[in-house]
């Protein structure tokens, strides 16, 4: 690492020596640990012309990926600056929860509790609670894990909808959007809802959130979660397109066993509870 950073900085400088000062380091030194790092490679990265240097073809690959590992470096170093703050509160969760449910209602959290330091985490798989350093993760696709409490807050339901600019249009010109897991359309027939003009063709999504902002910009029909498609169905951006509902994803939590005492993370549990439709499972 010390060869890497004399180098970044030599490169960076076009100086060995304007290196060693930025480093507080002897001119030699540098000069040893970049002759070493070419040793190494069994490849020169320096032109050497007096007292400035150039990069070699091949210096300038490696400056491309040292830079990339220092700055990676760096903010994983920062990052770990999180598990030493005071009343801190480490929540992962999905991508589509936070972006459409939680962070929305954030603010009222942050009013509520001004002196928190909460770390949002977002991730498409769930987590391993007994290997990461989280207080509770809030997702739709939880199962029990050891050293937690495992939670069902909410069985969600989904229906057919779309923005009122495409439900002006003939339903044959009606774009098919396409979800993964409770989001495909074949939950929807499977579980006895009426045909709506949905086609085998159209646009497909991987991930539930941008299956919603698509339905919410235009582009199409689609299975959303009646969860996370509350506040747009409030302000009128989704109309249904059939009165009704099929089954859909089960949200929970997992409550780690070491936070459960924590009194804000206690009082964030109350607080999501609080804002979801119902405390109990429907």
């Amino acid at each position: 690492m010390n060869a890497l950073r004399g180098f970044e900085a030599a490169a960076r400088l076009g100086s060995f020596h304007r290196a060693a000062e930025e480093l507080h380091l002897s001119q030699s030194a540098i000069s040893q640990q970049i002759r070493g790092l070419e040793d190494f490679l069994e490849q020169p990265l320096f032109f050497r012309q007096g007292r400035s240097v150039s990069l070699t073809d091949a210096g300038h690959d490696l400056l491309a990926t040292t830079q990339s590992l220092l700055r990676q470096l760096a903010s994983g170093i920062r990052r770990l600056d999180q598990y030493r703050k005071p009343n801190q509160l480490i929540v992962n969760t999905t991508p589509a929860f936070a972006r459409h449910w939680l962070v929305p209602r954030l603010g009222d959290f942050r009013r509520q509790h001004p002196h928190a330091d909460l770390w949002l985490l977002t991730s498409e798989d769930p987590p391993d609670m007994a290997t990461q350093t989280l207080d509770i993760a809030l997702r739709d696709d939880l199962q029990a894990q050891a050293a937690c409490s495992h939670r069902l807050l909410w069985q969600d339901r989904l229906y057919p909808a779309c923005h009122p600019d495409v439900l002006a249009l003939p339903a044959a010109t009606r774009t098919t959007l396409h979800g993964e897991r409770e989001m495909d359309w074949s939950q929807w027939q499977v579980q006895g809802g009426m045909a709506v003009g949905q086609q085998r063709e159209g646009l497909n999504f991987s991930e539930p959130g941008q299956l919603l902002d698509a339905a919410l910009q235009g582009l199409g029909i689609a299975l959303v979660s009646e969860l996370l498609s509350a506040p747009a169905r409030a302000r009128g951006q989704l109309l249904p397109l059939d009165p009704g509902y099929v089954q859909g994803p089960r949200w929970s939590w997992l409550l780690h066993d070491d936070s459960a005492r924590d009194p804000l993370v206690r009082s964030f549990c109350a607080w999501v509870l609080d804002q979801l439709p119902s405390a109990d499972p429907a």
